[in-house]
């Protein structure tokens, strides 16, 4: 939590490249850097603020050091997302962990406010305000490896560090490197705290070192993000790819298909034998069989989605989550004739019916932080467990 100023001996340590892990970009700001997830040749080919907003929401980004320091102080002026009409969401959550170990959270008010004035087109305005500081005191004492992970849905400048004893840089730890592509669940809808989302609770189970490029509705099979994650270095890749193609109605069976072929020949370009999943969407019942667009409902003044297309146009090739799921199956046995080290994994054995029975879906779409829980147990054990295939010794080494 947050505390008043103290009385210790500050040591201000300059925030750079060396010191943060899971970005692919870093924008040089008045006041320091900004952290994101496409690089800046992709960013520029990004054609709607949401993607754009999404991307440099630091979901996965973290600093890494180790210090003798019992008291850290992180400046930040951080850029809060709020819907016209409804309330304002609680301020974003930074997680210190210990030596692996989650031991204290802070957050930070005020700053931006990025306000958006239509769900439908997701036009917004900005009013800008100013930094604050994430505190964290009373840490055990000793030397010790600390991250800070950043509020996975608040865009996060980064301006200062500081600490009560010196900090040194972390060298690569030569855990494998797993870059995953998802949409909203992957970068953490409704999951209350960065280290909660399910990829961070994967990535800490199985010793990973995590690059998530999930996008909260931007996992649509963009060539600009295939591109970025061919030229990421990565032991491991993972792509969870339906729900946002279906519930923005963005494209039909006939062009789905080719996309798909095409951002993994993009990836094969890069990484030419990594193991690679490709994972369906998970159980969501409002998109099973109904095609979207999906729209707000706010009946009762609670906010849940619903699919707005006609089902009976499944057979002129409008999408649904199971005509999608069906497809990548198809997909991918036909690939792995020739790619070995592809492979397919049903998005609802991560979640399905027996898991929507015990954690339904608050809003119809995402899940809850017990809903995250599952999802991370079902693919720590499915893909990196014994036989899974991210299994240490599995598959052939990544591109590095």
């Amino acid at each position: 939590m947050n505390t008043g100023p103290t009385a210790h001996h500050w040591i201000t340590t300059p925030v750079t490249a060396d010191l943060l892990r899971g970005f692919l970009d870093l924008e040089a700001t008045a006041d320091g850097l900004l952290p994101h997830r496409l690089p800046a040749r992709a960013r520029r080919q990004i054609p709607d603020e949401q993607l754009a907003l999404a991307e440099a929401q630091p979901s996965g980004v973290r600093l890494v050091f180790r210090t003798r320091a019992t008291a850290v102080e992180l400046d930040t002026r951080p850029t809060k997302r709020v819907y016209r009409g409804f309330p304002a969401p609680p301020d974003g959550v930074y997680d210190l962990l210990v030596d692996g170990r989650l031991t204290a959270q802070a957050t930070v008010p005020g700053g931006n406010t990025h306000t958006i004035t239509d769900m439908f087109t997701q036009s917004a305005e900005l009013a800008e305000g100013p930094s604050g500081t994430a505190r964290f005191t009373a840490l055990p004492a000793g030397d010790k490896h600390v991250e800070i992970w950043l509020p996975h849905t608040e865009v996060t400048e980064l301006i200062a560090l500081r600490t009560d004893a010196p900090v040194e840089r972390v060298p690569d730890s030569g855990r494998r490197v797993w870059l995953h592509h998802g949409s909203s669940i992957s970068h953490g809808s409704n999951a209350t705290h960065p280290t909660g989302t399910w990829p961070a609770l994967v990535a800490a189970r199985s010793e990973v070192d995590l690059v998530n490029l999930g996008f909260g509705g931007g996992a649509l099979l963009d060539p600009f993000t295939a591109r970025a994650m061919r030229d990421t270095p990565a032991d491991l890749i993972s792509l969870k790819i339906g729900i946002n193609v279906v519930n923005t109605d963005a494209m039909r069976l006939r062009a789905f298909t080719p996309a798909v072929d095409g951002f993994l020949d993009t990836l094969r370009e890069g990484h030419p034998t990594t193991p690679l999943l490709v994972v369906s969407a998970l159980l969501c019942p409002v998109q099973e069989d109904t095609p979207g667009p999906l729209a707000p409902d706010l009946e009762g003044g609670t906010l849940r989605f619903r699919a707005t297309g006609d089902p009976a146009e499944r057979a002129a090739g409008r999408l649904t989550l199971n005509v999608i799921r069906a497809e990548l199956a198809r997909l991918v046995e036909r690939r792995a004739a020739d790619d070995p080290n592809l492979h397919h994994l049903d998005g609802r054995d991560l979640y399905g019916e027996r898991d929507h029975a015990e954690f339904p879906l608050p809003d119809g779409v995402h899940p809850d932080p017990a809903g995250h829980r599952r999802i991370a147990e079902n693919f720590a054990r499915l893909a990196f467990g014994a036989g899974g295939p991210f299994a240490a010794g599995a598959g052939a080494a990544g591109a590095r």
